[in-house]
């Protein structure tokens, strides 16, 4: 494994710059659609989502991004693909007319470019081709679009439920469908129901295109979880076997499905921030602030340097935390007992720091629209200089004691391995994408709250196998303590919130002297900040790869519509391409190599 450091001028990291970067491949990507389809056949929405939003029509739709995947530089990776129930939106202006709305998120990695295609639908005509045969990993976001709004995708291999139960009634996320348990009619469940229940749960091969077996021998089909201790949660994966050999596999997702994209749509901007910890729980603040820094672009807040800094270096105590229960529990995975106490007794220690800043451990809820909850408590330098000084010597020991194990690497070295084509393919990102010779971490190449004032380097390996993935998590580590020293030492003075309407109740004398200033502090305090109508988007270099969320604001209390988009749920359905032909113990090695949470991939 080798560390590249980003010094090239293509990414170079002035904010002029990366405007102007970003003006260019939007007027050259126009051009481009332009010469191959004709002039003024596309329309474009003006937002703040910081990429290029064009409108096309369904009848477009494949043809359009045939050409994205080969043109010059070309759109690589599906990055999201999800939907919009239009029929109760109140602001419409730049928006097509349109009773649903379909949305893709491209990358293209060498332009270092985003862009979204959104196509409208209407409510009588709910039917769109299925871009499968062109992006496979599109597969699984069809079927959730399917499940959550009824949309049709014409073409698909295999449209069925993927979060909700096969028997499941209507579509949760259209805007007539209950927000509330309450709304709903009492539930009860009968023996007849559980029977019934149980019994859609019975894997039938036939509906997945598998055989039974070939002219020799039958096929076993082995279910893996959804209770299992190397599911790594509530997980359930059908195996085809061929004795131990994996002939195919079916991953089982929706266990662990709470419906928070729809809980967005009844709480205010401030109370839904408690759900974005618990979306990916082991990282708590990192997964906050996507979600902030979405809010603030929408509401115009610029925050104090102070601010950014304490952010990155929450963040980054949360990456240390989350990375060093990965690599411990993989260990065990292998076999391997002690290094997990080891750890944890280490994720105590960051976490008394955290507690110390933030009053909380794993879910602080800490981050505000505009700042942070509190200001630094005295004396957490100390905390923090004398946690940097604990850390070295433990991943030093970890390396030495457990990771250059001969079994280990043994176990992992060459297993499940995959390259950079088929990571785009699948929309891998973080460490699986990095593990292929890809240098694409978002704290660099697109930096966000401050990140382009420190100094790291952005580990890479070539095999894209089981260890480098291993591996470069341990070299992250070292990285995040860089990161950590830097804030230590070149904290800035300041606010630790950003003064502005939205996010900062008025002076105490001003509201018992004014009465407009009266009624804005109660509107503020009671119902939370109306949010100006815009849509947004902010992704983060989370624990397990790239997370973001987009966010629509109709000028209202809560969100229109929060759109979460989470690395484990790619990770997770390019399971079969990548294990198909390996055994079942590799299968174990590969699972735990993925680093992923279940809370993050049904959110």
């Amino acid at each position: 494994m080798t560390i590249k450091n980003k010094d090239q001028k293509k990414y170079i990291f002035d904010k002029k710059i990366q405007k102007k970067d970003q003006k260019y491949f939007d007027e050259l990507l126009i051009l481009e659609l332009n010469n191959e389809f004709g002039k003024n056949i596309f329309s474009f929405q003006t937002t703040c989502i910081g990429m290029m939003v064009i409108w096309i029509t369904r009848e477009q739709l494949l043809k359009v991004v045939n050409f994205l995947k080969k043109i010059s530089k070309p759109y690589i990776m599906l990055f999201d693909l999800h939907a919009v129930d239009e029929r109760q939106r109140i602001y419409r202006q730049n928006i097509s007319e349109s009773d649903f709305t379909v949305f893709y998120h491209f990358i293209s990695i060498d332009r270092n470019h985003d862009l979204m295609l959104k196509v409208a639908l209407k409510e009588k005509d709910l039917i769109i081709p299925s871009i499968v045969s062109i992006f496979p990993n599109s597969n699984w976001y069809e079927r959730e679009v399917w499940d959550m709004f009824g949309i049709v995708f014409k073409g698909h291999p295999n449209l069925r439920r993927l979060l909700m139960s096969t028997n499941w009634k209507g579509h949760p996320m259209r805007k007539d469908y209950p927000a509330r348990a309450t709304e709903f009619k009492l539930f009860h469940l009968t023996k007849q129901k559980q029977e019934f229940e149980m019994e859609s749960l019975i894997f039938k091969p036939e509906e997945w295109g598998m055989l039974r077996g070939n002219k020799n021998e039958d096929f076993m089909f082995l279910n893996l979880g959804p209770n299992h201790p190397s599911s790594h949660g509530a997980f359930r994966i059908i195996l085809q076997l061929d004795g131990e050999e994996i002939i195919d596999c079916v991953p089982d997702i929706g266990y662990h499905h709470r419906g928070a994209e729809k809980m967005a749509e009844r709480q205010s901007w401030h109370s839904y921030i408690p759900y974005t910890d618990r979306i990916e729980y082991l990282g708590g603040c990192i997964n906050e602030m996507p979600y902030i820094l979405a809010v603030e672009k929408l509401a115009g807040i610029e925050v104090p340097d102070r601010v950014k800094v304490i952010r990155i270096m929450l963040s980054e105590l949360f990456r240390i935390n989350s990375h060093l229960l990965y690599i411990s529990t993989y260990i065990q995975d292998i076999g391997a007992m002690t290094p997990v106490f080891f750890a944890f007794t280490d994720r105590q220690k960051v976490y008394d720091v955290i507690e110390a800043i933030t009053g909380f451990r794993m879910h602080p809820a800490w981050f505000r629209i505009g700042g942070v909850a509190n200001d630094l408590p005295r004396g957490w330098d100390k905390l923090l200089r004398n946690l940097l000084k604990w850390l070295p010597k433990r991943l030093k020991f970890y390396i030495f004691s457990a990771l250059k194990n001969s079994i280990l690497k043994g176990r992992s070295i060459g297993v499940a391995s995959y390259n950079k084509t088929e990571a785009f393919e699948w929309g891998v990102t973080g460490a699986g994408l990095r593990a292929t010779g890809v240098d694409f971490d978002v704290r660099k190449w697109r930096p966000y709250s401050g990140y382009e004032n420190f100094e790291f380097d952005i580990p890479i390996a070539n095999n894209g196998d089981c260890y480098d993935r291993l591996m470069i998590k341990v070299e992250e580590i070292w990285q995040s303590i860089r990161i950590l020293e830097q804030c230590l030492n070149n904290m800035p003075e300041g606010l630790y919130k950003a003064e502005h309407p939205l996010t900062t109740p008025p002076l105490k004398e001003k509201v018992l002297q004014d009465i407009d200033t009266l009624i804005n502090h109660f509107l503020q305090v009671s119902w939370g900040p109306i949010i100006p109508v815009n849509e947004s988007f902010q992704m983060i270099e989370a624990t397990k790869g790239i997370n973001s969320y987009y966010l629509i604001s109709d000028g209202n209390t809560m969100s229109y519509r929060t759109r979460i988009r989470t690395p484990s749920y790619a990770h997770l359905q390019q399971i079969p391409s990548v294990i198909k032909g390996s055994l079942i113990s590799d299968l174990i090695i590969y699972l735990g190599s993925i680093d992923f949470v279940m809370s993050d991939v049904d959110r």
